[in-house]
């Protein structure tokens, strides 16, 4: 299934020197969320169940296929080789080092394998406290990613916002970022957050969230605020963010932002997730 995320065309250089430019670079001092408690759950899944289970089909759906456009190398599996529950209370996304002569890749046959889950058709989010409490992988060229896209979907004008995206050569650092028509793919609108003292995300769970309001968007990591954004930071740009979106998880394998992974890339590697929650209120 091919996704309007891969229409993108990530430019690390580009998007670091925004960042840099703006300021926008979170650290690990920042000023702790002020966020009034949730009223209702709307979406939680905890994925208890047991050793290589696959995932609840009535939360979310497994995309198929590669990313085209993105340059990535893993072709996202069906069933549950390379995404299934640990029996301990974890989703764990696998992304392998295989070449099925099966898994055509735009490059040929794909070097890696990985999964992608999606809500779409399921669960939609408008507004509220979306989180997902993680550890993710390390290693060059690994990219994990959890985020949502509007529906219908219609990228870059049906939106995207990205609640956390890290790239294997930043271990300490992950980045929040939205997207929408006029400020897309390098040009979207975000932040980095980065853990002191060389520590790595990948070391041990961390939660990313976002607070998402009518007319702001609130990031942050561990419950430390590190962004917001709100229509004033668009110059004018259409605000596309009052229409449901689904969720998304991934664990993509090389690209043009993450680059290849290279002689250091230690594989199995592994996205761990511990739950995803939705409340509103």
């Amino acid at each position: 299934m091919s996704s309007p995320r891969t229409r993108r065309t990530w430019l690390v250089a580009a998007l670091s020197a925004s960042l840099i430019a703006s300021g926008a670079v979170g650290s690990a001092q920042a000023e702790p969320a002020d966020v009034t408690a949730p009223a209702a759950v709307a979406f939680s899944d905890t994925f208890d169940g047991p050793a290589g289970a696959a995932v609840d089909s009535s939360k979310w759906q497994i995309e198929t296929g590669d990313n085209v456009n993105n340059h990535e190398r893993q072709y996202y599996t069906a069933g549950n080789n390379n995404a299934a529950l640990d029996g301990q209370g974890h989703l764990v996304i696998t992304a392998r080092k295989e070449n099925p002569a099966n898994y055509q890749c735009w490059y040929g046959t794909c070097e890696y394998t990985s999964s992608r889950l999606n809500t779409s058709g399921k669960f939609t989010a408008q507004y509220g406290h979306i989180e997902a409490r993680m550890k993710i992988p390390r290693g060059q060229g690994m990219w994990p990613a959890f985020w949502m896209l509007g529906t219908p979907v219609n990228w870059p004008d049906s939106g995207e916002i990205d609640i956390m995206e890290n790239v294997g050569f930043e271990p300490s650092t992950v980045h929040g970022t939205i997207h929408g028509p006029g400020y897309s793919g390098s040009g979207g609108i975000g932040a980095g957050y980065t853990l002191p003292g060389g520590q790595a995300f990948a070391d041990d769970f961390h939660t990313f969230a976002v607070d998402w309001a009518p007319d702001s968007i609130t990031w942050s990591v561990d419950g430390n605020v590190y962004q917001r954004r709100t229509p004033a930071d668009l110059g004018g740009r259409s605000w596309v963010f009052n229409k449901p979106f689904f969720l998304i998880l991934n664990l993509a394998v090389g690209g043009y932002w993450p680059g290849d992974p290279d002689g250091s890339t230690v594989f199995p590697q592994q996205l761990v997730v511990d739950h995803v929650t939705v409340t509103t209120g």
